[in-house]
């Protein structure tokens, strides 16, 4: 992991410009189970400082299945497993993490309660919401699927997150809006597959690319 990130998103711009950088024995496009759209993989190897990354999690297809399984589930799911956790043999602790789950409850962060902007987070016109800070992005969506009980009659509400775990000394990667935007480009890029392997009307309302048009919060001055 490189030492500035802000200067990792600098490099990999400028590799992707050269046409370098490209990891031969492993293709970053295969990175999440192939959820990852061509943006998608320049922003993992931005924000890892590298395009040698390995992954792990149980993928797109088992993800779609635990979404149908706990809508059709009577009760609250259980507990979501990871989907993708991708790491660096240079810093195997640390690394991006993405969850897609079945938001239930149907909270947002967006919902008046907390002044995220004084925390730093930033909000965006996309889905039902996304929102991002230097440490995590969220994405919420609403979708209609013949695969998705009763989501015909209400849009059934999936959330997905992207973590950025890098556990040594508690850096985290500069505050800046390139940082945001690279984790909403790998977050939009992983939930667009998701929705269009569950069949949602309308890609559940998500662009084929991601949008960065800041939002005010609730309450915001």
């Amino acid at each position: 992991m490189s030492a500035s990130v802000s200067t990792a998103l600098a490099l990999g711009l400028l590799l992707t410009a050269c046409g370098g950088g490209e990891d031969q024995a492993s293709p970053p496009a295969q990175k999440c189970d192939e959820t990852l759209a061509p943006a998608a993989v320049d922003a993992v190897g931005s924000l890892l400082g590298t395009r040698e990354s390995d992954w792990a999690g149980i993928g797109l297809d088992r993800t779609v299945d635990v979404l149908i399984e706990d809508q059709a589930r009577e009760g609250r799911p259980p507990g979501h497993p990871s989907m993708c956790e991708v790491t660096t043999d240079a810093s195997p602790k640390s690394g991006i993490d993405v969850d897609v789950w079945l938001n239930d409850s149907g909270s947002l962060y967006d919902d008046g309660t907390t002044k995220w902007w004084n925390q730093g987070r930033s909000l965006y016109a996309m889905g039902r919401e996304a929102s991002a800070d230097t440490k995590s992005a969220a994405l919420f969506v609403g979708c209609s699927s013949p695969r998705l009980k009763g989501s015909d009659k209400q849009p059934t509400s999936i959330g997905a997150e992207l973590k950025f775990d890098k556990p040594v000394k508690g850096a985290y990667p500069a505050d800046t809006p390139a940082t945001r935007e690279a984790y909403l480009t790998v977050l939009h890029s992983v939930t667009l597959a998701v929705v269009k392997e569950l069949g949602c009307e309308n890609n559940a309302g998500l662009p084929e690319k991601p949008v960065f048009e800041a939002k005010k919060w609730r309450g915001q001055p």
